[in-house]
This record gives C-alpha cells, structure tokens and sequence, in this order.
C-alpha cells in the first residue's frame, strides 16, 4: 500500500499580536530590487491594519476584490501585472479571508508557472514552486492557510490547484485580527470549518490522523457556537485555531457532500464558499442526520439568516451546469458515499437536491 505523503505549511507563528512580527519573519526572504507585495482584503481598505503593514522600499499594498471568490482570471491579471512591472517579486502575502488566502498562493505559483491558472485546475499539475508567500488569516474557519489547494473559479469549472507547491511557506495566526468580523461572515466561515469536520469525520477516507484533529476542530466550534452564551476575547482564539486543526483533517482525507454541492453553486451564482456551504447543509439530513441537528440549532441560537430559494427559476441548462461542476469532484463524492458514489449520486439526484435549495 503506498501512503500519502504530504507537504504541509513551512512555519507557524500564533499568539495575540504576533502580526507585529512580521517585519522580522519577511526579512530573510527579501531580495534586492523585488518588493514584498500585500494581497489584502478589500474589506480593509481605508481602515487601521494596512498601516500595520510593514512596508519597506518598493512593497506594495494591493487590495483584492474578493466580492466574488477568486477567478483564474484574475490570478492571471495580477501576475502578469507584477511580472510586468518588477520582473520577480520577493514574496506576496495574503492578508484576510479564505478568497484572499487563496489568491495568494494562486498568484504565488504563478509568478513561476507558465500560462494560465486554469492550466493547473485539478490534482498535481502544478510544475515549479512560487515564489515564497505567507498568509495572514482575519476570518476563522475556511483551513485555508494550511491547505495544499487554492479554490478558482474557472471558464469551465470551480477547482483548486491541488499541490505540493500550494502550501504558504508561513503562516501568521493572530486572534486579534479576527475580532471586527462582522457577526454573519464570522458564523458562515465558522460553520464551513464545522462542515468540513462532520464529512471528514464521517467519510471513508477517515483516518486516525484526520480523525485526531478533526475531533479537536468540532470541539473548539461546539464551545464557540453551542456553549457559549456570548462572543468573547477567547472564541477568536478557539475558532482560529477550530479552522487550524479543520484544515489538518482534511488535509489527509476528504470533504463531502456539502462542498461538492456548493462548488456547484459558487461557480453558476457566484455564492460565496461558507455561505454557499450553509444553504446546502441545511438539506442534507440524508447523509450527516446528526449533524444537520446540530447546524439547525447553532442557526437558530445565533440567530443567523440561511439563504433560502437561491436556486428557483434556473433554466434545464443552468442545472446541468452545476451538475457538471459537482460531479467533477470525484475524490469528495467518494469520501462522501464510497468507491460505488456514481451509482448512488445520479444526476437526476443531485437535480433533486438543487431544487430545495
């Protein structure tokens, strides 16, 4: 039997203010004559943590629109943009949510790749490493800043670049960065941190590695969105570290059913990735029945809106589209349902369950 062998996030700072390091941990890695280049969240634009940002020379600060989750389209622009005018860079540095996160890496790898992102949509396609990057989670719950993927939305599909290339060489966990999200975004992401435990924890690749901290993840979100009465000082540390621990568990099994359905939905509607997760968990009491309780009931108590009718008047077309998109993503259907998943997930299924949504 041949195991997998994994190559995860380089190093790991985590601790209250540990963004005030980064000046210290980039300094190594500075070239003479590359900036240092900053993907930041729009939402931050105009207030307080890009002048924490620790520019030196010809660093640039670009805020990246993530109304939408990111398009290969758009890793090309900014690459091109940065060959164009510097050559090479030094590094980039995602700063913000998952979408950011992960226009980071993708513009990373393809400061070094050749042609476009959408070349490298799928498992291992990725040829040369990028240039070395960082990301600096604001939202808790997406694992984007361990995962060896970065989710694009391309001309035909919405897939990752899977690879060994993809991982941030460092990542900068500070809890304090977390603590302006606003309510609804901080519950969608946490709940896609929960999602991915609930399919990891009940997949068929589930092992004692993703086991381990996929148990860890779904404590740290009961605490936070079950038990506790308030949001405090202390959830922003919990959840940070839920999304940690959610992303290592998938990192050696799987997610399901919800990710597979939503990928569907975020490349026709543009839905976003944590909400997206949310409007389909609510209709799978078929597959995770404990789990769904457990959702309902954390919507419920933090009172939080779930879209619902998102899929009403598609057209025949815009159904097959989607179904297409789903069905794509053979290593979640089978995590999810076993090798047989095709004779279990039909298309006139998968169009059943768009339906409710």
């Amino acid at each position: 039997m041949k195991f997998r062998n994994f190559k995860l996030v380089g190093y790991v700072v985590y601790g209250r203010g540990c963004f005030n390091q980064l000046d210290e941990i980039l300094s190594p890695h500075r070239k003479a004559g590359q900036p240092m280049v900053f993907l930041v969240d729009h939402f931050f634009e105009g207030k307080e943590l890009p002048n924490r940002i620790p520019l030196r020379e010809n660093d640039v600060i670009l805020f990246a629109d993530v109304t939408t989750e990111p398009k290969t389209i758009y890793v090309d622009e900014l690459a091109t943009r940065l060959r164009q005018e510097y050559g090479s860079v030094s590094g980039v540095i995602g700063i913000g949510g998952g979408s950011t996160l992960d226009l980071a890496k993708a513009v990373s790898l393809m400061m070094n790749n050749p042609g476009s992102s959408a070349d490298y949509q799928g498992w291992d396609l990725v040829k040369f490493p990028g240039v070395y990057k960082v990301g600096v989670p604001t939202l808790s719950g997406t694992g984007a800043e361990v995962s060896r993927t970065t989710v694009l939305t391309g001309p035909t599909k919405k897939l990752g670049m899977n690879s060994d290339f993809t991982p941030f060489d460092q990542i900068v966990l500070d809890p304090e960065l977390t603590r302006d999200a606003p309510v609804n975004q901080r519950f969608y992401t946490g709940m896609d941190c929960y999602i991915h435990c609930i399919e990891s924890l009940e997949g068929t690749f589930l092992n004692e590695f993703s086991k381990s901290y996929g148990e860890k993840a779904l404590e740290l979100c009961r605490k936070v969105f079950v038990e506790k009465e308030r949001w405090d000082e202390g959830s922003d540390d919990q959840l940070m570290m839920a999304s940690y621990a959610g992303g290592m568990s998938i990192a050696y099994s799987q997610v399901g059913v919800a990710h597979a359905v939503s990928y569907g939905l975020s490349y026709l509607l543009g839905t976003k990735h944590g909400i997206g997760n949310c409007i389909v968990m609510a209709h799978l009491e078929e597959f995770y029945p404990a789990g769904v309780r457990e959702f309902k009931y954390m919507v419920e108590k933090n009172q939080i809106d779930i879209p619902k009718g998102v899929c009403h008047g598609l057209t025949d077309e815009q159904f097959e589209r989607m179904i297409d998109v789903s069905m794509g993503m053979k290593p979640l259907w089978e995590n999810a349902l076993g090798k047989d998943w095709e004779t279990k997930m039909t298309r006139d299924r998968l169009r059943s369950l768009y339906e409710k949504l």
